[in-house]
């Protein structure tokens, strides 16, 4: 079986570089990269073509356009591959995963296979991640996943129509993330499977949310708007988004304990931002996603 790479990328080009160098490494040989580059300028354009990859590499170059949810959709349209992924362009595959991604298709007999962010020592970071291998579930769907390390049948993607384009960073709504739990989410409403392994990890930058600056801080509350919002329009029920809401006030009082004042901040911000979702998701709650691609903002 083939896989399509589609990296939706805005404001970056030595990043996606570096992928796609790195990604020959790849010991499973059948894929393809297609890249949609959101970027004004022509920058990244030039640079692709100083490339020659082993493996097939389309570049697709849509100025103006904005949001990862929208370019992803975009970059399926020219996707020849029956498993899909969606790479951040600035993360770093082992050598190893799609190897072990298609044997986790096959052993499993599953639609979907997630996996987690690490660091190079194998690490969990940028969220919380199971320690277990585990089927997915309404239950687990937010600790058994990162949006780029989340490999999904082409008959899968194709039913749901793709991403929510209202959701996700750089959308024109308040949801800046998520987007990956809500098409898992409606995958699992068709009848879809999906199965997460820790084993399955890539690289990525880790997030400061140690101290974290004013930048981090309003990202925190974009980021957090969107687990609220998908919590609200998938019905998850009162108490299950409670949860998430006191433990972000809870590493609100332990940082004042701690007198790290600007990580009371940061945890501030996420409560603000799940509670603003959750509300914002309710009320749009049974409502068809928005998953048109569109080549307008």
């Amino acid at each position: 079986m083939k896989f399509s790479l589609i990296i939706s990328t805005l404001g970056r080009h030595v990043e996606v570089l570096d992928f796609v160098r790195t990604i020959e490494a790849q010991t499973f040989r059948d894929f393809e990269v297609i890249i949609v580059d959101q970027n004004d300028d022509d920058a990244l354009a030039r640079a692709v073509q100083s490339l020659s990859p082993s493996f097939p590499l389309r570049y697709k170059h849509v100025p103006g356009v904005r949001g990862l949810s929208r370019g992803r959709n975009l970059g399926f349209e020219d996707a020849c591959g029956e498993l899909i992924c969606f790479p951040d362009d600035d993360c770093v595959y082992p050598a190893r995963l799609l190897q072990d991604v298609l044997a986790l298709f096959s052993e499993k007999q599953v639609d979907i296979v997630c996996g987690r962010a690490a660091d190079e020592n194998g690490r969990d970071i940028n969220g919380r991640f199971e320690a277990e291998a585990q089927a997915i579930s309404t239950a687990n769907v937010f600790s058994t996943q990162i949006e780029w390390v989340v490999f999904f049948t082409r008959a899968a993607f194709e039913r749901v129509n793709g991403y929510d384009v209202d959701i996700g960073v750089g959308a024109s709504t308040p949801w800046q993330a998520n987007e990956g739990q809500d098409i898992v989410l409606r995958m699992l409403e068709h009848g879809y499977r999906g199965w997460y392994d820790p084993r399955i990890f890539g690289h990525h930058p880790e997030l400061n949310v140690v101290h974290p600056d004013e930048r981090m801080r309003k990202k925190a509350r974009g980021y957090a708007r969107g687990m609220g919002y998908v919590l609200g329009r998938h019905s998850y029920p009162l108490g299950f988004v409670v949860r998430y809401v006191v433990r972000s006030i809870g590493g609100v009082v332990l940082s004042l304990l701690r007198l790290n004042g600007a990580r009371a901040a940061y945890y501030l911000q996420v409560t603000a931002g799940r509670i603003e979702g959750y509300l914002g998701g309710r009320r749009t709650a049974g409502r068809l996603p928005s998953v048109n691609t569109g080549l307008t903002p």
